[in-house]
């Protein structure tokens, strides 16, 4: 019965192809997976095979089939080898021409800027651009219409309306003073614009009001407002 080749190698030894050769043996499965030590092992085989024959006379492969197998898969591994190298050497070559071109590039461009003052319209004319001035963090604005909708002993709700104009604001402050007083508390710090404050004194007449922030500073505070909780 004539038996099937896949990639030059014989059926029988295609790792979980086949469980059983076609004329009927049971197919040992687990071979080694590594390229190299199935080879090696292919290699083992035939030389037993050859050396004894009085024990394996009828082998469903011959051991001359098997190295006829053995010596495809050999040389198509050495061709795969040679590609590989190739391949990874013209990676290379590509790689360092990428690099010599955008080295070039760069050159130009910087002549470019230099020859034009960074002028748009002109550079445009190459594909390219001036430099942009990078604009600094400012500040945010004032925080506006805050008010206290609700509150009670000890606690109060505050919400308000973001700035805007300013820079974008990282945080909010909440500040409180007693009525008549110059001298105000930082009492809570909020990300959206709203904040419940817990444990305040009862029975006072506070005014608080809120503060955008950021990394640049501090925007102007909201209108004020009279609570007593």
């Amino acid at each position: 019965m004539a038996m099937g080749l896949i990639g030059n190698i014989p059926a029988c030894f295609q790792i979980g192809r086949m469980r059983t050769h076609p004329a009927g043996f049971p197919i040992i499965t687990n071979l080694p997976r590594a390229e190299s030590k199935i080879q090696s092992l292919a290699h083992e085989i035939v030389a037993g095979l050859q050396a004894h024959t009085d024990l394996y006379p009828s082998p469903p492969i011959s051991a001359k089939d098997l190295d006829k197998a053995l010596a495809a898969y050999t040389d198509t591994a050495d061709a795969a080898t040679e590609l590989q190298a190739k391949a990874e050497h013209a990676t290379a070559t590509k790689d360092e021409a990428l690099q010599t071109l955008v080295d070039d590039m760069k050159m130009i461009l910087r002549y470019a800027e230099n020859a034009t003052h960074f002028d748009d319209a002109s550079l445009k004319f190459l594909g390219w651009g001036g430099r942009h001035v990078r604009t600094s963090l400012q500040a945010p604005g004032q925080t506006r219409s805050l008010e206290a909708p609700r509150q009670g002993e000890g606690w109060i709700f505050l919400d308000w309306k973001e700035p805007d104009d300013g820079g974008k604001v990282a945080a909010y402050k909440v500040r409180r003073r007693e009525e008549g007083s110059e001298n105000w508390v930082d009492v809570g710090t909020a990300i959206e614009t709203e904040i419940t404050l817990s444990g305040q004194p009862s029975s006072q007449r506070f005014e608080f009001h809120v503060l955008a922030i950021n990394k640049a500073g501090e925007g102007e505070a909201s209108n004020g407002v009279l609570a007593v909780l």
